[in-house]
């Protein structure tokens, strides 16, 4: 004979208070394992969204970052004329030479300095980077020395509003607009014409090349291209988001090992916790799992019984710690990007996979929790039981 659902969670309200003690407990584990997955999935969704599939960037062979890529001018020209390069309606390839370099700006609110890429692109730039929109204002006109500021430059660093201008490479640069990027790392950054900041920082070279491929091919197609041809074997050709999230790998990994060690040792408290207050539910109970093996119900009952209760414990626990978790994606932090030391802003980004990770890992701390005290209920004499007090 099988003990209803009913009976299990009924008692947890029967001893409220340790009930939402432990479930505070619980709910605390899961909401810092769940943001350290958050924050995990966050930068690595910045990072891919950085780049497109159907972009390819051409860098010096063995440079992870465009800060240490230099390609030359004529070999930026010859990727150009590459049949697997998309052209737009007047027939230019959607190709842009971009030169990367880092500065300081200041930080509002503090004096604090922090690294901030400016990128130069060409006029084809914006066109095969459709994720990014001009939010405010107006695009750079190409040979001026105006720039344009991503959205998180734009908040979080001083003298970034449209009409102020920034120093740096020996010229002002005037803020003509700010830029939408879509949350990805593009929002950190500064750009401006690709001729006049090689100019401005004395740069022969570019840092890369941001190719559009055409329909039918691909970076497959692309790369054996660039490897047959002798005078570009010196570059490399990395699909666009692929090579962004690349740079996100070990940062991200880091932090998910931090936060799994971190999770781990405030796991087995809140299991104790699981476990003391099932042991208090098992003693005071005594008579009543005493009364239920004399009415018929089998010890398999019995321990299903104090084990689905546990699990209730902890779900409900579980479930509240994801939802306070949750309220994480609206708190952008930033970063150092290990890849090229600059500022990353990013989001904690909740996804499908955390959500059900998370309860999952609710459900086994309460199960690990409620099995020794459910089998010592299981095993009481009946007898025992009921003459207890």
């Amino acid at each position: 004979m099988k003990i209803p659902l009913s009976y299990s969670y009924r008692n947890l309200w029967t001893r409220r208070l340790t009930s939402i003690l432990t479930m505070a407990g619980i709910g605390l584990v899961v909401f810092v394992f769940a943001a350290v997955l958050m924050l995990s999935n966050g930068i690595t969704k910045t990072m891919v969204g950085t780049g497109r599939e159907d972009n390819v960037l051409v860098i010096r062979k063995s440079a992870e970052t465009e800060m240490i890529s230099a390609v030359s001018r004529e070999s930026a020209e010859i990727v150009r004329t590459f049949r697997e390069v998309a052209t737009s309606t007047e027939g230019a390839p959607l190709a842009s030479s971009e030169m990367s370099v880092i500065i300081n700006l200041s930080k509002m609110g503090t004096n604090d300095m922090g690294n901030v890429i400016v990128r130069g692109i060409d006029t084809e730039g914006l066109t095969i980077r459709p994720q990014v929109v001009i939010a405010e204002g107006r695009m750079f006109e190409p040979g001026t020395t105006e720039i344009v500021v991503g959205s998180s430059i734009h908040t979080r660093f001083k003298g970034c509003s449209i009409g102020q201008t920034l120093r740096f490479g020996a010229q002002d640069w005037t803020i003509t607009g700010v830029f939408d990027a879509g949350r990805s790392a593009y929002d950190s950054e500064v750009w401006g014409d690709v001729e006049q900041l090689t100019a401005a920082f004395r740069r022969p070279v570019y840092s890369s090349v941001a190719v559009r491929l055409r329909d039918g091919a691909t970076v497959e197609a692309f790369q054996a291209r660039l490897a047959a041809d002798p005078r570009l074997q010196q570059l490399d050709a990395k699909q666009e988001n692929r090579f962004f999230a690349d740079q996100s790998e070990m940062m991200s990994q880091f932090i998910s090992i931090l936060g799994l060690v971190i999770t781990i040792i405030f796991s087995f408290g809140a299991m104790i916790g699981a476990m003391i207050t099932m042991y208090a539910a098992v003693a005071n109970r005594t008579r009543e799992i005493g009364t239920l093996r004399a009415l018929g119900f089998r010890r398999r009952s019995i321990l299903t019984a104090f084990v689905l209760e546990s699990v209730f414990l902890s779900l409900v626990g579980g479930t509240g710690g994801l939802l306070l978790s949750s309220t994480l994606q609206f708190v952008t932090i930033s970063t150092v990007n290990w890849g090229s030391f600059s500022e990353l802003a990013f989001g904690f980004t909740l996804s499908p996979e955390i959500v059900i990770q998370s309860l999952v890992f609710s459900v086994v701390m309460g199960l690990a929790g409620g099995v020794v005290p459910a089998v010592r209920a299981a095993r009481l004499n009946i007898v025992s039981a009921l003459r207890s007090a």
